[in-house]
């Protein structure tokens, strides 16, 4: 857990000095019995009344970017005296993740404690919901006057003058494509995989937005199908916040919008537009959902990672990003159903027929226990070592303390520190897993006897496929690769 400390004093003079000696003495300590890390210490020589302080606004823009995981203060009137303040700094480590913690224990947001918010971001709140109120009505009146209030117009248009203009460009075309095909029959993920596929820019690329998916897919389709500015309709209100504090929307009844027909030129004929929202009603109503099949959740690509998707007119399954996305994603990675079928049951079959062997038998045996004390051994040397650093994370806070070393020293130590507590933690997790994955089955005389039990049945089921198999990837060619959950191997 890395810390930002926030240090406030009112002012520069001597005894203003001695407390910030001594809040730094409690942060060193508490911190050191935490186990965690100083990511930098933020401190101000100012009123807390104004949001004006330069190391503040530091820390809040280190928190935005997510530089460290705590906020610790001394008091929460350290950090501010004034709602609206306090209710950003909460509202921001609440969106980053991040937790707050004051050290005379009045808010500890890892333990839920937030008691002194509430009288902070009520006062706020009060404050933003008058702030929202009038900003709405501002909209609202430019809406009403048949501008467009939006921060982006749908694609296909461009604002100029606050009108809703048709672009110079192919993206009205592509709307077209888009309602045409769906009215051919076309279904939305199909639409979305035929644009992706001939390098069409999605409405996000064509906007300029930041981190811009370059996949079109069945949501950003739908939006466009069922958004009425196509047919020249300026629809605005349609939804609205839940609250001044949310940022999730709620739908507005049809007879709460402010709707201007006609008032732009529209990319798509009435008549259409109609028809679609017609099919989309009658499509949802109809179409069910996929259902699962034997190998869903055990089938992954063995080139893009991503699960394998039962198709039935194949009696088989495909890559899901292929399926979705088409080939300029991923290759198809066919392999039928019953393949797959027919050559676990051939396995364990090998398998029971090999346990019968005595001499087999002991080997395994064998092999089981000393894996498993080979790996308790390791894992043992892992917790040690892992032991050693963090202690050694706590001599260089007291370095710091003593100014024995700089901040940038520390940083560097414990940064170095716990690279290798992670790798350490890795390899933990590791070994963990191989032994859960060998105890799933712990003894061969249960593992023999699940396995006929499996093959009196002489049919998989999910239930035999969790306990047997842990993941199976399919590549390019339809070859596999079967990953079991017990570690017996298969003597040829």
């Amino acid at each position: 857990m890395r810390c930002a400390i926030y240090i406030r004093v009112s002012t520069d003079k001597e005894e203003q000095k001695a407390s910030l000696k001594y809040q730094q003495e409690l942060f060193y300590r508490y911190i050191k019995e935490q186990g965690w890390d100083i990511y930098e210490f933020y401190v101000d020589v100012q009123s807390g009344t104004t949001a004006k302080r330069k190391n503040l606004q530091k820390m809040i823009k280190d928190a935005e970017e997510k530089k460290f995981d705590i906020i610790l203060a001394k008091e929460l009137s350290r950090l501010a005296r004034n709602g609206e303040l306090s209710y950003k700094i909460k509202n921001l480590c609440e969106n980053q993740g991040i937790h707050i913690i004051t050290l005379d224990n009045a808010i500890n947001t890892t333990t839920g404690n937030t008691n002194m918010f509430g009288l902070y971001a009520w006062m706020y709140e009060q404050e933003s919901e008058n702030t929202s109120n009038r900003v709405k009505e501002t909209l609202r009146t430019r809406a009403q006057k048949g501008l467009f209030k939006g921060s982006s117009p749908p694609f296909g248009y461009e604002v100029r003058g606050g009108k809703l203009h048709i672009r110079n460009d192919d993206s009205p075309d592509i709307v077209r494509r888009i309602f045409s095909e769906y009215l051919r029959g076309a279904g939305r993920e199909s639409i979305a995989r035929g644009l992706y596929n001939d390098g069409i820019s999605t409405p996000a690329e064509v906007a300029g937005k930041k981190n811009a998916n370059d996949k079109w897919n069945d949501s950003t389709i739908r939006l466009i199908l069922s958004n009425p500015h196509y047919v020249g309709d300026l629809v605005q209100g349609r939804t609205t916040t839940v609250s001044v504090t949310s940022k999730k929307r709620k739908k507005v009844k049809k007879e709460h919008q402010i709707i201007h027909k006609d008032i732009h030129e529209a990319i798509i004929p009435r008549e259409m537009f109609n028809t679609v929202q017609q099919q989309m009603k009658v499509r949802t109503k109809y179409i069910t959902a996929p259902k699962k099949h034997l190998f869903t959740n055990i089938l992954y690509c063995a080139d893009c990672g991503k699960g394998l998707w039962y198709r039935s007119n194949r009696k088989g399954y495909i890559c899901g990003n292929y399926a979705r996305h088409g080939k300029k994603a991923c290759s198809s990675h066919f392999v039928k159903e019953e393949h797959l079928t027919n050559t676990i049951l051939t396995d364990i079959k090998l398998l029971v027929k090999q346990i019968n062997k005595e001499e087999y038998l002991k080997q395994l045996e064998l092999k089981t226990k000393k894996s498993k004390h080979d790996l308790m051994k390791r894992i043992d040397k892992a917790n040690k070592q892992i032991l050693v650093f963090k202690k050694r994370k706590g001599k260089y806070i007291n370095m710091l303390a003593d100014e024995q070393i700089t901040h940038e020293d520390y940083r560097e130590n414990v940064e170095a520190s716990n690279i290798e507590i992670e790798q350490l933690v890795k390899k933990k997790n590791e070994l963990l897993s191989k032994i859960e994955d060998e105890q799933v089955i712990d003894s061969i005389e249960k593992l023999k006897e699940e396995l006929l039990s499996f093959l009196n049945f002489n049919e998989l089921s999910p239930e035999i496929l969790s306990r047997l198999v842990n993941r199976i990837e399919v590549n390019e060619d339809s070859s596999f690769n079967i990953h079991y959950r017990f570690s017996a191997p298969i003597i040829e």
